[in-house]
């Protein structure tokens, strides 16, 4: 898609700076280096006026927005409220509704003034640690019944700082409980913990004028929506080289979460990916390269771990993870090595298997090609090779070859498919329709363009399933909710990712801009913006959908409808679904996979609603052996009914436990592909007069 922008950038007049600073705590550490500089003030001009000409919504700069930029300030430097106290808050509290004016006249100072005070805080709690920490573990008493409160997003600020001092104590204690639960000697509990506290605080000081601006520059952006980001020019050359895979990584995208760089989600066919080791909502707390010593990289900046895990083609890098499965309070980790190399187009293409079923004393064989990116080899296209390779142009290749196999049916697999190509997306949708429209596009003025399939043929008239999940974004959800909305597939699993909207990068003076400047919609009229794609059919879900996906995002733009493109027409498949559903329902009550997969996700469900823990170590102790209990009766109950051999203990690095949603060797083993397999036929069986699965030639 062109950028709807010129490029071109506004210079605008600089204003006076405040000098309303807030008094300075004492503390060691001198900030007053870190101050605005003419380059910043211009790009937080600038970007000040590209948000109010270009951005999607155009919502105005006004003292609601600026009560926002404040919140979400606050939250960002700190999110539970570990470091502020009441009297900082009350006395940044005049600037709530200014912020507007501030930028619009290019004074950063208030920024960088509330930035300083965070650094003030955060060295203070540093050195509290630090000093209790010296004083020996051995002294802090595990025998008390006390609580820590854990959710503290709404927690009240301490009122003054002997209260922070508790609050860190408990904290201490909790981090402590932790590491001891897991094994770890007091010893060795006392020395990671000092040198990750002292690490953080040799880090403190090396803090530059530009780790400020991006985060006071990118409070303001992201109150109006998450992807709207500012990049500095370090982080935009980060984007860059994320973008062309010019460098070999371990293919992950990551996140901040807190104190923790977790794992967003994977790159198809990365070495991460490949290594089946690695899921999204993991927590990286350590990175080593080879053999070297790990290194603690809790508490670090998300640049810094990105710079510690990127490296040459062909080198190990060892990853200590605390996976996405622990309950919330099991420090419990494992160790990945994963051997970095750059992603290969030819590996994310899309694949075809046979899915071999029973039903009704029949044997039947339906297609499967799982499809796990939206793929387009742009260099090769432009070159002028006949042989370029495409998501669009591979599938036709495998329909070709599975319907010389007699299938009858289809089931195309975009489970963990986060996207990629619009056109491809289009494209592929166009195989399976006759001409139409495929997607709308609507700008930030109002205009909806229509992106659509010029073809009157179609390509496979045959029966069909999507399969999707949580993880299915973007060009996945335009080509599932196409489907939905032709009637052309069945589309079961799970609600899809939400990510409806469009990006564009503008260069500013200093560093990028990524911009929200569109909207997808379906051809219904329906975004696929916050919601999704909703299945026909919905599978239990291996994630928690209030932690992940666009609806978990703060500011996530909404759900909404704008003029459909397409005439509704009979749906075939809506006189089925209820039967659809019974039948499904009465096959997966009591089918292994699925019953661990609802009950996994109860019990991680449960534990998240806890939000507090106890610091007695008798009583932490007993409660953390009751909850690796009942995991253990989950994992040993599938491998029972699988007759698998039963564990003894639940064992991180045992890489043989069962892994539900994932493709598994042979077809049949993905209980969730079988599934679909067998809606699908429930479907043709139910339905006297099915579409025929013929290609065109």
């Amino acid at each position: 898609m062109k950028s709807l922008l010129t490029g071109s950038i506004l210079a605008l007049t600089i204003g006076l700076q405040s000098s309303a600073l807030l008094a300075k705590p004492n503390g060691d550490q001198n900030w007053e280096y870190l101050q605005p500089n003419r380059e910043q003030v211009i790009a937080s001009l600038n970007i000040v006026e590209l948000l109010k000409r270009h951005h999607y919504n155009k919502p105005p700069l006004n003292d609601v927005r600026s009560a926002e930029i404040f919140n979400g300030y606050i939250e960002m430097l700190d999110p539970s409220r570990s470091y502020f106290i009441a009297s900082d808050i009350a006395e940044f509290e005049k600037w709530r509704t200014q912020f507007d004016d501030f930028l619009k006249n290019g004074n950063l100072e208030p920024g960088f003034t509330i930035y300083k005070r965070h650094l003030d805080r955060l060295e203070q709690r540093l050195d509290y640690a630090i000093g209790m920490l010296d004083k020996g573990i051995d002294q802090l008493d595990f025998t008390k019944d006390e609580d820590l409160l854990i959710d503290r997003e709404k927690a009240p600020w301490a009122k003054d700082l002997a209260e922070q001092d508790d609050l860190w104590r408990k904290r201490l204690k909790d981090e402590i409980l932790r590491l001891k639960i897991t094994g770890k000697e007091p010893q060795a509990i006392q020395e990671l913990l000092l040198k990750r506290y002292k690490n953080q605080r040799t880090r403190l000081s090396q803090t530059r004028s530009e780790d400020v601006f991006q985060a006071y520059i990118n409070a303001f952006a992201q109150s109006y929506d998450p992807h709207t980001q500012y990049l500095s020019p370090e982080n935009a050359e980060n984007f860059d080289i994320n973008m062309s895979l010019s460098l070999e990584g371990i293919g992950a995208v990551l996140q901040n979460d807190n104190e923790y760089v977790q794992v967003a989600r994977l790159v198809p066919a990365g070495p991460a990916e490949k290594s089946k080791q690695l899921k999204p909502a993991d927590k990286i707390i350590g990175v080593a390269q080879g053999n070297d010593e790990m290194v603690d990289v809790v508490g670090w900046r998300l640049d810094e771990v990105v710079k510690l895990i990127r490296g040459p083609k062909g080198s190990v890098v060892r990853l200590e993870v605390i996976p996405s499965g622990n309950a919330p309070n099991d420090q419990t980790s494992k160790i990945v090595p994963i051997t970095r190399e750059a992603v290969k187009l030819e590996e994310q293409a899309a694949h075809k298997s046979i899915l071999h079923l029973q039903q009704n004393g029949h044997d039947y064989k339906l297609g499967v090609i799982e499809v796990p990116a939206f793929y387009l080899d742009f260099k090769a296209l432009r070159a002028g090779a006949s042989d370029y390779k495409s998501t669009t142009r591979d599938v036709k290749k495998l329909i070709d070859e599975l319907q010389k196999e007699k299938v009858d049916g289809l089931v195309i697999d975009l489970r963990n498919n986060g996207g990629g190509s619009l056109q491809e997306a289009t494209e592929l949708t166009g195989l399976f329709i006759e001409q139409g429209p495929t997607v709308l596009v609507r700008n930030s003025d109002g205009r909806v363009d229509v992106l659509a399939d010029e073809s009157e043929e179609v390509y496979y008239k045959g029966p069909m399933a999507v399969l999707v999940n949580r993880l299915s974004a973007s060009a996945s959800e335009i080509f599932a909710g196409a489907m939905q909305d032709y009637h052309r597939a069945l589309i079961l699993g799970g609600q899809t990712f939400g990510k409806g909207t469009v990006q564009s990068i503008q260069p500013l003076n200093h560093g990028e801009l990524k911009l929200t400047l569109a909207k997808f919609y379906r051809v219904s009229g329906q975004s696929t913006q916050h919601q999704g794609v909703i299945p026909d059919i919905t599978y239990p879900a291996n994630m928690d959908t209030k932690e992940i996906g666009e609806s978990a995002l703060p500011h996530a733009m909404p759900w909404d409808s704008i003029r459909p493109a397409i005439e509704p027409e009979k749906d075939p498949f809506k006189p089925f679904l209820t039967e659809l559903k019974t039948r499904h329902e009465a096959r997966t009550q009591n089918n292994p996979d699925f019953v661990y997969t609802r009950e996994r996700m109860a019990l991680s469900q449960e534990l998240m609603k806890e939000t507090t823990v106890t610091l007695n170590e008798a009583k932490r102790r007993a409660h953390q052996a009751d909850v690796e209990k009942r995991q253990l009766a989950l994992e040993n109950a599938l491998r029972t009914a699988k007759g698998e051999k039963v564990l003894d203990k639940l064992e991180q690095e045992d890489d043989s436990l069962p892994r539900i949603d994932e493709p598994k060797t042979k077809p049949e083993d993905d209980a969730f592909l079988s599934e679909s397999g067998k809606i699908l036929l429930d479907y043709l069986g139910l339905n006297t007069n099915p579409p025929r699965h013929e290609a065109r030639r």
